[in-house]
């Protein structure tokens, strides 16, 4: 057996891949450097409604976590809850990412004509993609719309002290008119559970006090980022596996990390998978000349679509609604929901069983 090949410093050639190598638990410099872009616009968005004269100046109603939709204070379109842009796009996001997802699911190359036989195959990397859309649009649910009650954004509000403007009057009257004893404003049974956003709204109220999480943010960056993911990978493994290096690492079920690439080859449910098939797609590639556009595929551009329309209102949405705290904590809880589908299955390989990688 030969002896490991030394560099200048003494330092083994396979301990230098594995001190090189991207830790399983944390995102990617790719992974990084995209994610970067969802702080980077939410500050960019704080300090330009900061500096900007007409956004400075222009009345903010903290209660509506907006500017005062007047059109004479107004300081954009784009500040109007009313605009086409966040009624038939943001207010309905999940429904567009939704399809552009399935569009691209089933209409890619990647996913169609790569492994085309047993569990490991196109029906089954199309049924793991299928989980991971599943695990985010329940995390979508339980952050915006029902947590075994009401959404985890409601909970949030309610435990950091918020109230329903319009509720909280109907308890005033309820105790002035029914003589109960302890001070007005006390809760009455059946209107704690009636407190959530939907509701408040429908009676006419506004919330109150409390940390309100920004659902638009949570919404704009779990849907864009998982758009993100599940494209991108399929893409740079499917036409450039050869010249682009897979930098996610698994940990396999003998505890050993591996490059995440190690699951197609020597994956023995990927029993079509060889090396030819690579070759054949190069010289496939050559032939027809496709770049980065050609190999989004229609389903992949629309996709493109609808994540460069999630980032532009992320944008409007930093500069004028909600505080930037607000914005904060609505990018930290998307950013667990992805941690948790993406990341987590990198080093639980029973978890990967189930979900797998986009890509792999």
């Amino acid at each position: 057996m030969p002896a490991p090949e030394l560099s200048s410093n003494g330092e083994t050639q396979t301990a230098k891949i594995s001190r090189q190598r991207n830790s399983p638990h944390l995102p990617t410099r790719t992974e990084l450097v995209a994610l970067a872009l969802y702080p980077t616009l939410l500050l960019f968005g704080t300090l330009f409604s900061l500096l900007n004269p007409s956004a400075r100046s222009s009345p903010y109603d903290f209660l509506s976590q907006s500017h005062v939709q007047n059109d004479g204070a107004v300081p954009s379109y784009f500040a109007r809850k009313d605009n086409l842009f966040n009624v038939f796009f943001v207010k309905r996001a999940w429904f567009w990412i939704t399809i552009s997802f399935f569009g691209f699911l089933f209409s890619h190359p990647g996913y169609n004509k790569v492994g085309t036989r047993g569990e490991g195959g196109s029906a089954g990397r199309k049924a793991k993609a299928v989980v991971r859309w599943g695990l985010v649009t329940l995390w979508w649910v339980f952050v915006t719309q029902w947590f075994f009650g009401p959404a985890i954004v409601d909970r949030g509000f309610r435990v950091t002290g918020g109230k329903c403007q319009e509720a909280q009057g109907r308890v005033n009257a309820q105790v002035k008119a029914e003589g109960m004893p302890g001070p007005v404003g006390v809760e009455v049974a059946g209107l704690k559970d009636f407190v959530t956003a939907a509701a408040c709204k429908a009676a006419g109220g506004k919330w109150q006090g409390g940390h309100d999480i920004s659902g638009h943010v949570f919404l704009l960056v779990l849907g864009s980022a998982f758009l993100v993911q599940e494209v991108g990978w399929v893409v740079a493994r499917h036409y450039w596996r050869r010249s682009v290096r897979d930098e996610r690492t698994v940990v396999m079920g003998d505890g050993a990390v591996k490059s995440a690439a190690t699951d197609l080859a020597a994956d023995k449910r990927w029993d079509d998978y060889s090396p030819e098939m690579d070759e054949a797609r190069e010289v496939r590639e050559v032939l027809t000349g496709g770049g980065l556009w050609d190999a989004l595929g229609p389903g992949g551009k629309v996709v493109f679509v609808v994540v460069g329309l999630s980032t532009w209102m992320l944008l409007m949405t930093a500069i004028y609604f909600h505080t930037w705290f607000e914005k904060l904590t609505g990018l930290l809880v998307a950013l667990i929901g992805l941690y948790f589908t993406y990341i987590v299955p990198r080093f639980v390989p029973a978890l990967r069983g189930i979900v797998g990688l986009p890509g792999v």
